[in-house]
């Protein structure tokens, strides 16, 4: 049973893994034996990250690239190609979201949104369908979120990239299922990171900020989500234990999206 959870001599791929959620990815898929790989766009936080990896004993291979542009995606595959192997496991985690009115925000802010977050993706995974096809099997993971499924006020460029995400990963499993390639999502929940630090900074008073106490109110295991609650799911979506597994969300929210909530 242990076999089909096995990414040894696996090559993966990590978008945005410099910290944080994509970073927790990639170190569960080393700790599974996959070699990792993973893009920055700046100086430090690649030095930041490598130093990072190093720490847990992880030999990453980082390389600047800007996703959204096409020609530094190609150039960044064929390097690791060149240099690690041709890509088994894409995880698309790079994004960004801006919390901004929707009659406030500026198409130029949602046309990045919609950029980073969903045409990304898309580059990415025609960059490397390619050495899947031609190996006979690939994994792609699209990190979506809640947002693919709900709305909210002030997320309305996110919500739509993160809708379209999930569309996408139907799709790539439609056109590409019969060649051996799984792509599924991973939709997480609330998740405890530095980003989200200040929604649960304790108030002057001690009490609990307000965002903080109503994202616990309304998740059925009582807490937010960390890094580390997605490790598990990403390794099942990138081994051969999910290879009939296609076209899926996997929502990692501790029930957020099957409870109505308490009665006032």
């Amino acid at each position: 049973m242990n076999t089909g959870f096995s990414l040894t001599g696996k090559v993966a791929l990590v978008t945005g893994a410099a910290y944080g959620i994509g970073f927790a990815i990639a170190e569960a898929l080393a700790m599974a034996g996959a070699k990792i790989c993973f893009n920055c766009r700046g100086e430090k936080h690649m030095a930041d990250a490598l130093d990072a990896y190093r720490q847990k004993g992880i030999e990453a291979h980082g390389y600047f690239c800007d996703v959204t542009n096409e020609d530094q995606v190609k150039r960044m595959v064929s390097q690791i190609e060149q240099e690690v192997g041709v890509i088994d496991i894409l995880v698309n985690n790079a994004g960004i979201i801006k919390r901004i009115p929707m009659t406030e925000m500026s198409v130029e802010d949602f046309r990045e949104v919609i950029d980073i977050d969903l045409t990304a993706a898309f580059i990415m995974a025609k960059a490397v369908i390619p050495g899947m096809l031609q190996k006979g099997h690939g994994k792609i993971i699209n990190i979506c979120s809640m947002m693919s499924e709900l709305g909210r006020e002030t997320v309305s460029a996110y919500a739509a990239a993160k809708g379209g995400l999930k569309m996408l990963t139907r799709n790539i499993c439609s056109e590409y299922g019969g060649a051996n390639i799984q792509c599924n999502g991973i939709g997480p929940g609330y998740i405890a990171t530095p980003q989200t630090a200040p929604l649960r900074e304790r108030q002057p008073d001690g009490s609990r900020h307000p965002f903080d106490r109503f994202i616990v109110s309304k998740t059925p295991a009582g807490r937010w989500g960390t890094p580390e609650d997605l490790m598990g799911p990403a390794v099942f979506l990138a081994s051969d234990a999910s290879n009939f597994v296609n076209g899926q969300i996997l929502y990692v929210d501790g029930g957020i999206l099957a409870y109505i909530g308490k009665q006032p």
